[in-house]
């Protein structure tokens, strides 16, 4: 019951992905303020995450996450009904306030499982994840109207609103409060992710796959945050179009990581995932700047997804391997603050270069920060192996 509630609540949020730009842009949203949007969400979910955490000790999982649930269906039903852009701002303000559901629901998991079982649990955790991900932008799809291209954004929130309010009723009626634990998760302190950073910073073998990670979230989240923009002025795409090629590159991610990732580490090593992973990353994004049809654009996508699902899970592995083990929990931390991080200035910084110097800049800016992280992949690896 867990998974699905954490299913809502990603399957809302993959719903709106693709209306959230346009929607801005009828209240007169710069490119820079629909990236903005998009940061003040994670803004506001990477403050909150902390208090979450430390509160569902004192008062328990399942109120925190009934409540966390509860906040982000009114946060959507607030968006459906704005009139303004600031209002628009204040109700993404709102669901980054409420979002404990992630953390919270790591901590559930954590009650629940044993040590040595963990991984696997925060495995399907990941599924249900990329799950949502990848039916949020299909719905999305579905409730735009051919033809015409009329798109009507505000049920497209609502229903995201009850997508979220579904989850709540599932927190508040089937899921069950798990045993207290005496011990808590010092990752979700704000003194405790500073010691996490700390940890990573002095072990070269986490810290290289830390800063490639840091890269790879980076781009990808000024890509999410851009792309409708950039393919709305490049290609007249609209919001079924953008819910397409979403929908694609989510189901090709999963496909990868669910099904290619783990034999190929097996026979090739996780150094050499990450190394072909940024590598085809890096063409992906040049790809965007010679794309003038619409299969060009699924080109790039192509390689941006395949390389994505490679990479990804193999740095996460590298910096698990790499840590010593009583510092596990403090690398493994440090990763998921760096990827919150980054979902904060990615989209800020992507939507200033697409502002100041033009729509292609983020992807150029893209294309070489990936390129450099193929050039400290294959260091990482010599490291690796000399270790």
């Amino acid at each position: 019951m867990l998974l699905l509630i954490v299913f809502f609540d990603m399957l809302a949020f993959g719903i709106i992905i693709p209306f959230t730009p346009f929607w801005a842009e009828r209240y007169g949203a710069t490119p820079f303020e629909v990236t903005l949007l998009f940061s003040t969400y994670s803004f506001f979910a990477f403050l909150s995450s902390f208090p979450w955490g430390v509160i569902s000790d004192k008062w328990g999982r399942r109120p925190i996450l009934c409540f966390s649930m509860l906040g982000t269906a009114l946060s959507f039903a607030w968006v459906s009904q704005a009139d303004a852009l600031w209002m628009l701002f204040a109700a993404r303000a709102l669901g980054g306030l409420m979002g404990g559901t992630l953390p919270v629901a790591q901590a559930y998991i954590a009650d629940v499982t044993p040590a040595e079982d963990r991984a696997g649990r925060m495995g399907l955790m990941g599924a249900a994840i990329g799950a949502g991900f990848v039916l949020g932008p299909g719905i999305g799809w579905l409730l735009t109207r051919a033809g015409a291209g009329e798109t009507d954004f505000r049920t497209a929130f609502l229903i995201a609103a009850v997508v979220g309010a579904c989850g709540f009723l599932a927190a508040l009626i089937v899921l069950r409060e798990p045993p207290t634990r005496e011990e808590g998760d010092e990752n979700r302190t704000l003194s405790g992710r500073m010691k996490a950073f700390s940890t990573a910073g002095s072990t070269p073998g986490v810290l290289l796959p830390l800063v490639l990670l840091t890269l790879l979230a980076f781009c990808m989240a000024g890509l999410e945050s851009t792309f409708a923009l950039w393919t709305e002025r490049q290609l007249h795409w609209g919001v079924r179009e953008v819910s397409i090629f979403f929908l694609y590159i989510g189901f090709l991610m999963v496909l990868v990581q669910g099904g290619i990732v783990r034999p190929l580490s097996k026979r090739l090593g996780e150094g050499m995932l990450v190394i072909a992973g940024t590598l085809l990353m890096s063409a992906g994004f040049a790809c965007v700047l010679i794309t003038y049809a619409p299969p060009m654009a699924f080109v790039g996508g192509t390689l941006i997804g395949f390389g994505f699902g490679l990479a990804n899970p193999a740095l996460s592995a590298l910096i698990s391997r790499n840590a010593p083990d009583e510092h596990q929990g403090a690398a493994m931390g440090a990763s998921q603050s760096v990827q919150s991080l980054c979902r904060i200035l990615g989209p800020i910084a992507a939507g200033a270069a697409f502002g100041v110097f033009g729509r292609d800049a983020p992807y150029l800016v893209g294309a070489f920060l990936l390129f450099l992280a193929f050039v400290i992949a294959i260091r990482a690896a010599k490291y690796t192996r000399r270790s």
